[in-house]
């Protein structure tokens, strides 16, 4: 199987070395010491948990040109840097190419699709606590390192068995020690994650603190749920078919994280990076206006956010 990496952050750098640890061909696209760094000394995967991986030598490039066509692609880029990537990795596609995008929300596939064609996306949710720690290094917190993905079912005559390319990316991601799961309805899945990343990236990063702290604060603990409650309503607007007690259950995963465990939003601001803020509760503000639902504690928190949107020294 070859498979380029498009944005080798904290995702794509350990979801990619995993694949890459297990002897598939991945070639990682960065930029800058990061690209740098994973040319002269590999790219290492620290995790205390799970094991730690180098690859090394580490196949690295800043342009995709370099690679050719691809069996698949992992698109992590950051979600405003969505449209540009997609045009660089025009030459990684051919005829049964799947780009499988594992950015944060549930409108990326959307604009994905615009650039590249419906027929190159799959549907693709990465759950994992993974950052850069430094150029060449990822961090990985806590114990999970799983994906889910599928084809869209685009029509009625769709049916829930497995495309050859799924089928594909899964055995590779089992091989890899990556639990995986293929969902009929991806979508969904999509979503059952927006409805918990929206409230933990919104609450964390407007508090300053990882989860730990965050769930057990009565204040915070109450606006994590408030936050779901409202996504919840926007999702069944816009007839996506979600659990009814979904809000409990994804409580009880944020439960069982561990207390260091971060959103990706709220380590950005940390450090003054620009924020994904207007592709999450931004966009479940304009949704919820469209559909003419009151989400008014997304709302407050996401004004108190807007300032470090484009980051902050």
């Amino acid at each position: 199987m070859k498979l380029a990496v498009m944005g080798t952050g904290g995702v794509g750098g350990l979801f990619g070395a995993r694949l890459a640890e297990c002897g598939h061909d991945v070639t990682f696209i960065a930029r800058g010491k990061h690209l740098q760094a994973i040319k002269e000394n590999g790219l290492l995967v620290e995790s205390e948990l799970l094991g730690d991986a180098l690859i090394k030598p580490a196949k690295a490039v800043s342009n995709p040109e370099e690679i050719g066509p691809v069996d698949f692609v992992l698109f992590t880029v950051k979600l405003w840097d969505t449209v540009d990537a997609a045009h660089l990795i025009k030459p990684l596609i051919s005829k049964n190419t799947a780009v499988v995008s594992l950015q944060n929300g549930v409108i990326k596939d959307k604009i994905l699709s615009d650039e590249l064609g419906t027929e190159h996306i799959v549907g693709g949710v990465s759950y994992v606590a993974a950052t850069i720690k430094g150029p060449g290094v990822i961090s990985q917190k806590g114990t999970v390192q799983k994906l889910a993905f599928n084809e869209y079912k685009r029509a009625k005559h769709d049916n829930d068995s497995l495309s050859k390319r799924i089928e594909t990316l899964r055995d590779a991601c089992i091989e890899s020690k990556i639990i995986v799961e293929t969902p009929a309805d991806i979508e969904r899945t999509l979503w059952e994650k927006f409805v918990v990343l929206v409230a933990m990236s919104t609450v964390t990063a407007s508090a300053r603190q990882t989860i730990g702290p965050v769930r057990a604060n009565p204040q915070t603990r109450e606006q994590l749920m408030a936050i779901m409650s409202e996504v919840v309503l926007v999702a069944r607007a816009k007839e996506i078919n979600l659990p009814e007690d979904i809000v409990s259950q994804k409580m009880a995963y944020l439960d069982g994280l561990a207390p260091d465990v971060t959103a990706s939003m709220e380590h950005d601001l940390r450090h003054g990076n620009r924020l994904e803020l207007p592709w999450l509760a931004g966009s479940v503000l304009q949704m919820a206006a469209e559909a003419g639902v009151e989400t008014p504690v997304c709302a407050q928190l996401t004004s108190q956010l807007q300032p470090f949107v484009n980051g902050s020294v």
